[in-house]
């Protein structure tokens, strides 16, 4: 591969990586408790990841547990998830909080099928773009006589197959979401 096409394959990769990571944040119907991921609590005055203060859990497929070590940091806990935007209300026994997850309906599986392919368009832009940054670098390069034409078709080649890769991979994990969200 091609050095100076490195750092744009770089940021394709982090493209895609960012719109998993949204993905990953979509709730499905199912517990996942990577949808925590992004909340911090006060921890004696450092915001740390719920995961670093309570044992997260999926013991059924609708329900997250979350177990605090200390049994002071329940309150915070349940205040991080309201103030989220979860949409989802904790409920505690004074050891454990407990996040059920009520069935999605028809419409509202829709709805977050939409707002994926959103999600998925606007990665695709961001390709996109990332594709024609590098191709405006190798037009300069080849206009400073850096490389030769030869190279620059050769290169523009390889972005052009660099781009197809990516945007095919967004569509395999649009697909592969889509389809959860929609299982009943």
């Amino acid at each position: 591969m091609n050095e100076k096409i490195k750092p744009y394959e770089e940021k394709m990769g982090k493209s895609l990586d960012s719109l998993k990571e949204e993905f990953s944040t979509i709730r499905a119907g199912r517990a996942n408790p990577h949808l925590l991921d992004k909340l911090r609590v006060d921890y004696y005055g450092t915001p740390s990841p719920i995961q670093s203060v309570a044992n997260v859990s999926v013991p059924e497929a609708r329900v997250i547990q979350i177990q605090p070590w200390e049994s002071k940091m329940i309150k915070e806990i349940e205040k991080a998830i309201l103030a989220s935007d979860l949409g989802l209300t904790p409920g505690n026994d004074g050891k454990v909080i407990r996040l059920i997850f009520p069935e999605l309906t028809e419409d509202r599986r829709k709805e977050l099928v939409k707002d994926v392919k959103k999600k998925a368009e606007n990665a695709k832009v961001a390709i996109r773009n990332i594709r024609r940054d590098a191709n405006d670098a190798i037009k300069k390069s080849a206009k400073a006589n850096e490389i030769s034409e030869d190279e620059q078709k050769d290169i523009e080649d390889e972005i052009q197959k660099l781009t197809d890769k990516y945007i095919d991979q967004i569509d395999k994990e649009t697909e592969a979401k889509s389809k959860e969200i929609l299982t009943v």
